[in-house]
């Protein structure tokens, strides 16, 4: 284990800690800018309202996917109350920054991101070259949906804190599975090993999700973080086993889990979630009447439903309750990239 992790551990979190203060503050004079820009709009927007086409919102996974389920769910009332089709697209690849980088280029002012976290928070810190800027190239509209991670391994391994003294036993003969290389499933992994000490199993990425599932299956792996929707149907076929989810206390989408606070591991908060934004550009128009309308499609009753059927907590923030999400969860995530070298793949 290198013993000079904790002291530069500190000096990056204080770094990335400050960088979350300045991307806070960015938003801050950028929501300034925004408000001036409504108000000169106002008249424009009297005589040409918002939308006048139909509207599209680009997701960066494939159908069907947990992402996708939740823009198409999104899709179907926000089009009912703007009173034009809302069409989903999927342009699959690169942990959905192709998807993202297109939203942000996008100029019709119809076009729209359903994105996650790594789009926002650790996508430039792995790779620097980005072709955006998830703190200047966006208007970020309202945080969606959230779900815990659930850790996993196979059936034979013990529960609780037994789990962990087995996993730190296995060294590095242990393999724990991620869908690819700085995903929230292989920076939640690196943090975990980092604050139970003395584990040091070896990543192995994959395409996605369901390639990590076969693998566990298969004996190639011996733990994994997966979200619920994914990994509770082998849970509850007695195919995996479940250690705890990364939550604070129990998650009404997986009520018979404990935390892993409760297996042992002390302050390990860490969720999935999906954004909407919209381009830099986009109109004080359009962006008045999404920030109006989509918190509350997300917490009305039925869609509510929908997404929790899907392995999703329905949330709906304000644009600034998302930018405080971006800048705490830039600060962990970054700082687990920084003081482990972590390297993009892309």
């Amino acid at each position: 284990m290198n013993h000079a992790l904790p002291m530069r551990s500190l000096t990056l979190s204080f770094i990335l800690s400050a960088a979350a203060g300045l991307l806070s503050g960015t938003a801050a004079t950028d929501a300034k800018a925004q408000n001036a820009t409504r108000r000169s709009a106002a008249n424009t927007e009297k005589t040409t309202p918002w939308p006048t086409k139909p509207v599209r919102i680009v997701v960066g996974f494939p159908g069907g996917s947990s992402p996708d389920l939740a823009a198409r769910t999104l899709a179907e009332p926000l089009a009912r109350i703007l009173g034009q089709p809302v069409i989903v697209e999927n342009r699959p690849g690169a942990s959905g920054n192709i998807a993202a980088d297109a939203v942000s280029k996008a100029t019709d002012d119809h076009t729209l991101g359903l994105v996650i976290n790594g789009n926002l928070t650790s996508a430039k810190i792995l790779n620097p070259g980005l072709a955006f800027d998830p703190a200047k190239d966006f208007t970020y509209l309202s945080l969606l949906t959230t779900a815990p991670l659930v850790l996993v391994t196979t059936p034979n391994q013990p529960s609780g804190t037994d789990f962990f003294t087995a996993a730190r036993s296995g060294a590095d003969k242990w393999n724990y599975g991620s869908p690819g290389n700085g995903t929230v499933g292989h920076l939640g992994m690196e943090w975990l090993k980092s604050k139970t000490g003395g584990i040091s199993a070896i990543h192995i990425p994959f395409p996605g999700n369901p390639q990590v599932v076969n693998a566990l299956l298969g004996g190639q792996l011996q733990m994994s973080l997966l979200p619920p929707g994914i990994a509770m149907p082998q849970v509850r076929a007695g195919k995996l086993k479940a250690i705890g989810v990364t939550a604070s206390g129990r998650s009404a989408l997986v009520p018979e889990l404990p935390s892993l606070s409760d297996a042992g591991l002390r302050d390990f908060n860490l969720e999935v979630w999906t954004a909407l934004v919209g381009p830099a550009k986009l109109s004080a128009s359009a962006r008045a009447r999404l920030i109006a309308e989509v918190p509350g499609i997300v917490r009305e009753a039925d869609t509510r439903q929908k997404l929790f059927n899907q392995g999703w907590q329905s949330v709906g923030t304000s644009p600034e309750g998302l930018q405080k999400r971006v800048a705490s969860e830039t600060a962990i995530l970054g700082g687990i990239i920084l003081a482990r070298g972590i390297k993009s793949d892309q």
